[in-house]
């Protein structure tokens, strides 16, 4: 689910590392060398000035227009570059791979499938929803990780990613759904990305199909990651006042 990407929650430690223990349980496990935790740090950095430029770009937009409608125009290329660029991170980042490309591929699908390849969607207010769910998210999470990996974490970030989800993941799913949704019409009328049979490879797709099936897929798929987070945020948070009390 592609809002989910913006909220998953770090395993580990309150710092976003990774579990102490390896496959045995009996060895910790050794924290990424210099030379890999200093391309860490410059990748988060860039990533949080980028998700940045996205946030300017649309209040910049805001108040030249006075109007919140179209923004996406605004803030498309950097929208499609940094989410883009968000593949880099699967297998680096500290949560779990198929989670993190799951999460990652389901939001470059939703930015270069849906909305890039219809363009009727792109003045939709869905889209602005879960560009600013995004957002906001983004720019939480690469300074979560940018500050955990210099082991300098303000508790006011950590507060941040473990709290705001509660309304930007819904926020941001609400968004990607009504954007399928309103795609799924101009899909059906210009046949996008279907294949139809006669044809010598057999093979049939029905896209607008597909489209149904994955919004029907958000149904199992959200209550299990947002109670999911829920959890997560009452062990992470609740670790973090006990570790306060005897300090």
């Amino acid at each position: 689910m592609a809002a989910a990407s913006a909220t998953a929650v770090a395993k580990g430690n309150g710092g976003g590392g990774g579990r102490a223990g390896d496959a045995s349980g009996t060895r910790k496990k050794k924290g990424p060398g210099p030379l890999a935790t200093a391309y860490l740090v410059i990748y988060n950095v860039v990533m949080t000035a980028g998700w940045l430029v996205i946030a300017v770009g649309l209040v910049r937009a805001y108040l030249a227009k006075g109007s919140y409608h179209s923004l996406y125009y605004s803030i498309e290329k950097p929208l499609k570059f940094f989410q883009t660029g968000a593949l880099l991170e699967v297998g680096i980042v500290p949560s779990s791979v198929v989670l993190t490309s799951f999460q990652v591929m389901s939001r470059v699908f939703l930015i270069w499938a849906v909305t890039h390849s219809v363009k009727e969607v792109q003045t939709e207010d869905s889209v602005l929803l879960f560009v600013i769910a995004w957002t906001i998210t983004e720019i939480i999470r690469y300074s979560f990780y940018t500050f955990s990996l210099l082991n300098h974490l303000p508790y006011l970030i950590k507060w941040a990613r473990y709290t705001l989800f509660i309304v930007l993941y819904p926020m941001g799913v609400s968004g990607e759904l009504l954007t399928i949704y309103a795609a799924l019409p101009f899909v059906r009328q210009a046949g996008l990305y279907s294949i139809s049979l006669p044809n010598k490879y057999n093979f049939s797709f029905d896209y607008y199909a597909f489209l149904i099936l994955i919004m029907i897929s958000y149904i199992p798929i959200f209550p299990q990651l947002y109670f999911h987070m829920i959890h997560q945020r009452r062990k992470v948070l609740s670790h973090t006042e006990e570790h306060k009390k005897f300090e």
